[in-house]
């Protein structure tokens, strides 16, 4: 059998993509939580505010280096696997990958060093002002990056001349028409995915009565902060849905089921997408709700995904269902958010052992459902590697053989196992240890500005020196 190089390519891309996004999602919210941690130390002088501070930044170093290992190698891909891409769209992709280095990577590096190890050695405002500077930094890089892949969903602002992509407005090709929903949606998922992580780990220790007073005020601060934004993301998404409608129509005929435009269109609740025969099976929806959600109106037309022909139909069945993943965990946040705050009376929402267990297991769903939403987004742009402009295929090396591409996929999997074995590891241990004992701002000895010297020792220190009559 033939290897196919260009499926076996989409596959180490989505591969590599998936285990690196994992980490981005969670050091962006993360990131803002220890800089607000720590403006909260420098304005109360409470410990407890500076011993999670430094719990959550060891947590934080593991993390991040774990994504700028495993991300490293996405850049060397364009190259290898996607060359025709890469030469193509060189006079946009270039420019914006550079920025992104130029003013976010060296931003986070300058200023990390400064955060990990400057406690307690640089004044308070200098730490507080690093970690804020670390914070901004996983902005301006999300800025870039999500703005150059909306480019590719919703390309603006380009010709396409002779094979190449030339840059006609730079405010149009980097604000394209889908950058504002997919960066704020992204932003948000950050947060939650932060916001549920401490939240668990907050209620690990609560089970286990361990540094209960500080553990209180950090899962009490996530339970707002989810209760604030889990509504807020659900009505985001919408916002983001309706801009996908406008321009990806087959995408979201495809995140729906609907194969033929129409009016009336049910919400599926489940379904079985058969591609081949162009139809759904075992379909059960609630009648007219995926009209009323795209169109505000029950009435509404909704696109098809036959309207397009098949070659240029994503795979529907798994767009349809990771999109149902991401909704339903959405629902899932907001419901456990709401049962916090119901629980809130009398102190109970920390002393609940059953609600505390939920958080554990609620650490892990906001990975997942940032896995589905990015299948959703990228699988339904599908043959599309600029959308309406250029396909996969056009896009693919053209010396590349299935031999390389699957050899090179076994190495990438290889690697990435023994990466996340060991973060994993190093995540275990710095959760067991916990927070140290006691804040490391509260014993600082004043150390002298020059070593002691002969001329510096008092009579009386010197007459009781060993030997001295």
């Amino acid at each position: 059998m033939e290897l196919d190089p260009l499926l076996l390519s989409r596959l180490q891309f989505a591969f590599v993509v998936a285990f690196h996004a994992i980490f981005p999602v969670f050091t962006i919210g993360l990131a803002s939580y220890i800089a607000l941690l720590n403006g909260l130390f420098f304005k109360t002088e409470n410990p407890a505010w500076d011993r999670l501070a430094l719990f959550w930044t060891r947590v934080f170093a593991v993390v991040f280096g774990m994504g700028v290992v495993s991300g490293i190698v996405m850049s060397f891909q364009f190259g290898t696997n996607w060359s025709n891409f890469s030469y193509a769209a060189s006079n946009f992709l270039g420019p914006m990958l550079s920025y992104e280095v130029v003013t976010a990577f060296f931003l986070e590096a300058a200023f990390l060093g400064i955060l990990l190890f400057g406690r307690g050695k640089v004044p308070q405002g200098v730490h507080l002002f690093a970690a804020i500077m670390v914070a901004t930094g996983t902005f301006i890089s999300s800025f870039w990056i999500l703005s150059a892949n909306s480019w590719m969903h919703t390309p603006a602002g380009v010709e396409l001349i002779d094979g190449r992509f030339h840059v006609t407005s730079w405010s149009e090709a980097i604000f394209n028409p889908s950058f504002p929903y997919r960066f704020w949606h992204m932003v948000l998922a950050s947060f939650l995915t932060g916001g549920f992580v401490v939240a668990g780990v907050s209620a690990w220790y609560l089970l286990i009565r361990r540094d209960v007073e500080a553990n209180r005020k950090a899962f009490s601060m996530c339970l707002w902060l989810l209760l604030v934004l889990a509504p807020a993301q659900a009505v985001l998404g919408d916002f983001h849905g309706l801009n996908t409608l406008e321009h990806q129509p087959t995408k979201i005929a495809a995140m729906e089921g609907n194969w033929e435009r129409s009016s009336h269109v049910p919400l599926l609740l489940f379904a079985w997408p058969d591609q081949e025969a162009q139809q759904n099976h075992f379909e059960i929806g609630i009648p007219s709700l995926a009209s009323l959600i795209l169109t505000h109106h029950a009435d509404g037309e909704v696109p098809g995904i036959s309207e397009v022909p098949p070659e240029e139909q994503p795979p529907v069945w798994l767009v349809f269902w990771s999109f149902r993943v991401m909704v339903g965990i959405g629902f899932a946040m907001i419901a456990v958010a709401l049962a916090g705050l119901w629980l809130r009376r009398g102190g109970r929402v920390y002393e609940h052992r059953g609600y505390l267990q939920l958080m554990r297991v609620m650490t892990v769903t906001p990975f997942i459902a940032v896995l589905a939403g990015w299948v959703v987004t990228e699988t339904g742009r599908a043959p599309w590697l600029v959308y309406g402009m250029m396909t996969h295929a056009e896009g693919l090396t053209p010396s590349l053989s299935g031999g390389m591409a699957l050899f090179t996929l076994i190495g990438y999997i290889a690697v990435y196992a023994v990466v996340f074995w060991a973060g994993v590891y190093y995540l275990t241990r710095v959760v067991r240890q916990g927070m140290l004992p006691e804040s490391p701002h509260e014993h600082e000895v004043e150390r002298p500005k020059r070593p002691l010297s002969a001329a510096h020792v008092s009579f009386d220190d010197a007459s009781r020196q060993p030997g001295r009559s």
